[in-house]
């Protein structure tokens, strides 16, 4: 038998809310199985999806971080979830039929967590929307948007790249996005324009802005700022991997896959770095004044 804490049956919840939640996300799978299945092809098989693996992750420890909520939550508004569900099966359909991959992935989406609120209502989504809110990571983002980015992104990579073996003195000779070193070409494709880094590192930054008591301007502020460190670790990167490459062509893969993450976690820093520089100016970060600030 399940028992729930007492604060919780006060305000109206048994074992069957959390049994029949379960249910129903499940059910709203199943009903909309081929758009996950889509998702996880995507995620499993395409490199600039791998950032996907830790959302289910994130949105569990960002409720996690936010359980103390529960005492405040009545299952009231379940209705809410039958709109989102008549809502989600509407852009699915949309999406489905006009080959529309986000439109068909956001839908169903909506209907699952439209699902789950029939059975928990409103207010467990109002008190725990970042959880909910970091599940748009799932949904990949269009080609053309990321054609619309990432054709730039070479460019500029490669400018960048091109300047800083300059300035150390090591000559290259750069066409559009092909660099040309120790007579060796090196094209900056997908791979190395840091697509990837700035997909990973926004879902990185919006669960360390949303984990943490911080005023909403410093976690917008985190937000934007997530995309610049990505792209400046990215050069860096870019430069180290164009070396290797031309120098040691036999360790130009595991440098590329090493060097991905470790520039993550560098850009990552970047932002640690731009709070603690914050705190240190006397910039108000937390909502509350620490003993320590």
């Amino acid at each position: 038998m399940i028992q729930l804490p007492k604060t919780l049956s006060r305000n109206g919840w048994t074992p069957g809310h959390l049994l029949a939640a379960v249910f129903m996300v499940l059910l709203g799978i199943v009903v909309t199985w081929d758009a996950w299945t889509d998702i996880a092809r995507m995620m499993w098989g395409q490199e600039e999806f791998k950032h996907m693996l830790l959302v289910i992750p994130v949105a569990m420890w960002l409720g996690w971080v936010r359980r103390a909520r529960l005492r405040l939550c009545r299952p009231t508004g379940q209705l809410l979830g039958v709109v989102m569900i008549a809502f989600g099966w509407g852009i699915s359909s949309l999406g489905y039929y006009n080959g529309i991959e986000a439109f068909w992935h956001l839908g169903s989406l909506m209907i699952v967590l439209g699902c789950f609120t029939t059975v928990v209502g409103a207010e467990v989504i109002a008190y725990f929307l970042p959880s909910f809110v970091a599940l748009l990571f799932l949904i990949p983002a269009p080609g053309m948007i990321r054609t619309w980015f990432s054709i730039p992104l070479q460019g500029l990579v490669a400018r960048a790249t091109q300047f800083i073996f300059e300035v150390v003195g090591v000559p290259v000779i750069r066409s559009g996005s092909l660099l040309s070193i120790n007579e060796m070409d090196v094209t900056i494709a997908e791979a190395c324009n840091g697509m990837r880094m700035v997909f990973a590192l926004m879902l990185v930054s919006y669960c360390f802005a949303f984990s943490l008591p911080l005023r909403q301007y410093v976690r917008v502020l985190i937000l934007l700022v997530s995309p610049i460190c990505a792209v400046l670790c990215n050069i860096i990167r870019t430069v180290g991997a164009v070396w290797v490459y031309a120098n040691h062509q036999e360790s130009a893969e595991l440098f590329h896959a090493v060097s991905g993450w470790v520039m993550l976690l560098a850009a990552f820093g970047l932002l640690l770095g731009m709070i603690r520089l914050m705190r240190w100016t006397l910039v108000p970060v937390t909502r509350f004044t620490l003993v320590y600030d």
